[in-house]
């Protein structure tokens, strides 16, 4: 692994950057910030996205109280990105990242926060190397099941609207589905810097890494029944991408599960409501972490 910090605007202060090899020796890029000493958060993105999406929380008094961590995914930001399917098809390789991130960071039982696509990474996680080494889980707007079955029930329009596009070999066709992916993704008015930074961050993936994504079949039915640890479903009630029915059957089959319910909110709630949802993660955290 390697380090370096730097300065950064705002409240964040110092900010540290590291480079970890994850699964099949792939590069992750890995950001940190916050209080050193203070329990760890480690935040997981969705498709198409990376850590910049968790602006709201770094920037935010969250980082006065506790370490946060944040990764760009295998092929998203500026992590390493073949193009090949191999690197995004095999569940052992996305737990792989996320042990690497933990043994070499030495993060003391983070909360593991995944938006949308990140549950599944979370799901890969727990069931290659169990839940001893973390305290909690937050769900947000996430994704359990991923296949035919999941299409129009559990996954809606708000993604599956925009997948041809987003995966065509076509730069301008691109380009015009993830401008409508994040307009989609968003219900309440958020301001005009953060839309167009959201749609340069999705833009940047690949559109071999966007398919590749979705090339798998997972059911992560087995690791929420097994779950012990306390899980926090946090659901907007408007979201188009990953449906409210997802969340219900995250509650249904988890038993340690509690939901948090966002009226009139889509797919991100974390910029959408920031102020609520930092909150409810500061207190899961301290609950976990007694």
């Amino acid at each position: 692994m390697t380090a370096m910090t730097q300065n950064e605007p705002g409240r964040t202060g110092r900010m540290k950057v590291h480079a970890v090899q994850g699964g099949g020796g792939l590069r992750l890029h890995v950001r940190e910030w916050g209080t050193a000493d203070g329990p760890a958060i480690l935040f997981i993105h969705g498709w198409s996205q990376n850590h910049l999406c968790w602006a709201r929380q770094y920037e935010s008094a969250l980082a006065d109280e506790f370490r946060l961590v944040a990764y760009d995914l295998r092929g998203h930001g500026m992590s390493e990105a073949p193009l090949e399917p191999g690197p995004y098809t095999d569940g052992k390789l996305w737990a792989e990242d996320v042990a690497a991130i933990i043994e070499e960071l030495h993060l003391d039982r983070p909360v593991l926060v995944g938006w949308s696509y990140g549950a599944f990474v979370i799901c890969d996680y727990v069931r290659a190397y169990g839940q001893d080494r973390i305290a909690a889980i937050d769900f947000v707007e996430g994704a359990v099941k991923l296949g035919e079955a999941a299409f129009g029930t559990l996954i809606g329009p708000g993604f599956l609207g925009h997948f041809v596009g987003a995966t065509a070999d076509d730069l301008p066709t691109n380009i015009a589905a993830m401008r409508s992916f994040v307009r989609a993704c968003v219900v309440k008015p958020v301001p005009d810097d953060d839309l167009e930074t959201a749609i340069c961050w999705n833009a940047v993936v690949p559109a071999a890494v966007r398919a590749n994504l979705a090339a798998r079949e997972i059911d992560c039915d087995d690791v929420l029944a097994a779950l012990q640890v306390p899980l926090l479903v946090t659901q907007g009630r408007a979201d188009s991408v990953v449906l409210p029915a997802m969340a219900e059957h995250v509650l249904a089959t988890c038993p340690t599960a509690q939901a948090s319910w966002y009226e009139g909110t889509g797919h991100v709630p974390h910029l959408e409501d920031p102020g609520r949802f930092n909150r409810e993660l500061a207190q899961l955290t301290r609950r976990a972490r007694g």
